[in-house]
């Protein structure tokens, strides 16, 4: 079973992301405020501290909206408890309202029809007593008669309430009112009656009523009540006011009490509502969760899983669909799984039983290119054609057989630890013959220390005379560059060339198997097309990444990472995938040097390699190369296997969005194989 591996997102553990820690950048920004230092700008501080602030207050709330955006039964439930608390709010407001409004209307029509019996009493006692007080002293009032008809009064009209109502008796004369203390009952205190009533009744001669807070001389509790007044004439013809008092504790409780039964009720409404909605809501959601459940389990392979179908409603027929879908989705895996036994077992037999009849047409082949000396040239030049043609041909059944090893599972891999150094050596040298026919020069960097690695010398070489040969092939008489690193737990090998390049989507592409850039291209070296295919799979093997990465006449690179130790899980690269010499990275050091605009134009010239000049590395003299910084819009680190990288350039974002969608769905398939 070949072993896969995922390249580190940004921001993994491994994968070194930001500045360098260095002068200035050993300790945080706050650290360096809470040492008295300024702030870098005016408002730093300020912007720190509510970014502290807003952190501490949504570290608690996180888990709680993650319970929120996951849970949907959660969320409606919510929803219809906030609404149904919200109708209910509103319906008691409405119903307190009117009850109230009921109460007190009652309660005022009640009191004027008291009062009004009340005042008239008192009106005719007065006329009753001027009239007798008149026929005894010959027109004439008492002392007596006349200081204590107000107490009488008061004490007469209060008798008839039983604490219903009180009466207050108050002069409206002030120039009398020192011999006429205010007469009241059920020690309600005089100064209750508020002045702007006062004001009302004493200018007026109707009946004028208001709501007050009545207060009291003895221990009783202050209580809301309702005054209706007016003003009448005494024995002696003074004005004064009287007042009936009635106090409203009575409907008090009775409003309190229907305030206790609707919020009684519109809890037990709103709890209910709440109950029902979760419970409608779960028989909506739990076969939606069976579902998701199963849906996983079958993109996990297991094929066999069904959804338990109960009942003929709508839940019911989809669970029915969805079974069906699982059920086709089963025989055409198995179907699919099947023809592909099938395409490899016919490619694996097909390639033994050639070997044979190969080995034959070998020797055959060798006897007539050994006497083609004695041919006539068109004879000749026929043998040699043959020879070349058998050799490709062999390859090619190599390249089936390894390739039906790879599909079958029955690779092996043979690791022990190696200096890629060697093998290196050993790579170029086989390849330098076709290197001195395309004028092409082989350099290698970073070879000055061991690259020791745990890993088949075999096949990590196969991939690297692969990856060697193309770009001699591909070059355009270029050189091609070796370049080699270690770092942490990881060693690599990049191979980069200065020839045609890798059009976008091209890089995503050049792993598969029999694909080709450019079909009319001639094939000078005879490849089989199955070169990068096996090399992707060995580098897999390996539990290593091969990666590609090129533009569009700016040459390409591919990078083979492997771990130091065998098992060990990859989190980075020591060799960046684009090189710092592409054609971003150089626009990006030009706009450094010579400014971001020349002439009203960003700098987006590309030095281009020629003659004694073949300096990869070189930008211009003196100028430095910036780090490798990755384009907007593109993971800045690369894909496994073939899920390689593709460079975004201005006006290609859509495109290059696309084909990183592409890429990434690639890497999702090369997870599940």
């Amino acid at each position: 079973m070949t072993r896969g591996s995922v390249a580190p997102k940004p921001g993994e553990p491994g994968v070194r992301t930001g500045r360098a820690v260095g002068p200035g950048h050993g300790t945080s920004r706050f650290g360096r405020l809470l040492r008295g230092g300024r702030p870098g700008r005016n408002g730093d501080l300020g912007r720190l501290m509510l970014r502290l602030f807003l952190r501490w207050v949504r570290r608690p709330l996180l888990p709680a909206v993650r319970l929120w955006r996951r849970n949907i039964q959660l969320r409606v439930v919510a929803m219809t408890l906030l609404m149904s608390l919200g109708v209910v709010a509103l319906l008691g407001f409405v119903v307190i309202g009117q009850v109230r409004n009921g109460l007190l209307d009652a309660k005022a029509k009640a009191a004027q029809s008291q009062a009004a019996g009340g005042f008239a009493v008192a009106r005719e006692r007065a006329a009753n007593l001027r009239t007798e007080s008149g026929a005894q002293d010959g027109g004439g009032t008492s002392g007596r008669t006349a200081t204590s008809w107000r107490s009488d009064l008061v004490e007469q009209l209060a008798s008839g309430g039983q604490g219903a109502f009180n009466v207050v008796a108050l002069s409206a004369d002030a120039a009398n009112a020192g011999n006429r203390f205010p007469r009241t009952s059920g020690s309600v205190d005089p100064s209750s009656i508020p002045q702007e009533l006062r004001d009302a009744v004493d200018q007026g001669t109707g009946t004028y009523e208001t709501y007050i807070q009545i207060n009291y001389n003895d221990d009783h509790d202050p209580e809301p009540g309702l005054v209706v007044g007016t003003r009448l004439n005494d024995i002696e013809e003074y004005p004064y006011e009287l007042y009936y008092v009635f106090p409203l504790a009575q409907e008090e409780q009775s409003l309190n009490l229907v305030r206790g039964t609707l919020a009684t009720a519109g809890l037990f409404v709103v709890v209910l509502l709440g109950a029902i909605a979760w419970l409608v809501v779960r028989q909506i959601v739990t076969p939606v969760r069976m579902a998701a459940g199963i849906a996983e389990r079958l993109s996990a392979g297991r094929l066999q899983e069904r959804m338990k179908v109960t009942g003929e409603d709508d839940i019911a027929r989809l669970g029915e669909a969805f079974n069906k879908m699982a059920q086709s989705l089963q025989l055409k895996i198995q179907q699919l799984e099947e023809l592909s036994r099938m395409q490899r077992r016919f490619v694996s037999d097909v390639s033994h039983e050639l070997r044979t009849p190969l080995t034959t047409v070998r020797m055959a082949a060798d006897v007539i290119h050994e006497a083609r000396v004695g041919f006539d040239p068109v004879t000749a030049r026929s043998a040699e054609l043959l020879g070349d043609q058998l050799d490709r041909f062999e390859s090619l059944l190599s390249d089936l057989l390894e390739i039906s090893r790879f599909d079958a599972g029955a690779a092996a891999l043979e690791a022990e630890p190696i200096d890629l150094r060697e093998v290196v050596r050993r790579v170029i040298g086989g390849a330098e013959p076709l290197a001195e026919r395309k004028g092409t020069r082989i350099r290698v960097v970073g070879d000055e220390q061991p690259v020791v690695a745990e890993a088949d010398a075999r096949r990590v070489e196969r991939v690297l005379r692969n990856l060697v040969v193309n770009a001699v092939e591909h070059g355009e008489g270029r050189d091609v560059v070796v370049r080699m690193a270690v770092a942490g737990g990881a060693v690599a090998v990049a191979v980069r060339d200065y020839g045609v390049g890798l059009k976008p989507g091209e890089a995503t592409r050049v792993f598969n198997r029999f694909w080709r850039a450019d079909p009319a291209r001639a094939r000078t070296t005879g490849g089989t097309g199955l070169g990068l295919s096996i090399a992707v799979e060995d580098a897999r093997l390996h539990g290593g990444w091969l990666q590609a990465w090129g533009e569009p006449g700016g040459g390409s690179q591919f990078r083979l990472t492997l771990p130091r130790t065998a098992d060990e899980p990859l989190r980075g690269s020591p060799v960046p995938l684009e090189p710092e010499d592409s054609r971003q990275n150089r626009e990006r050091a030009l706009a450094e040097v010579a400014g971001p605009h020349l002439n009203g134009h960003l700098l987006a010239s590309v030095p281009v390699q020629s003659g004694s000049d073949r300096s990869p590395l070189s930008v211009s003299p003196g100028a430095p190369v910036p780090p490798r910084t990755p384009p907007q819009g593109v993971d800045p680190t690369a894909l496994p296997g073939n899920g390689a990288r593709v460079v975004a350039r201005a006006g290609n974002d859509g495109q290059d969005s696309a084909l990183a969608q592409h890429a990434s769905d690639r890497e999702d398939t090369n997870r599940g194989r």
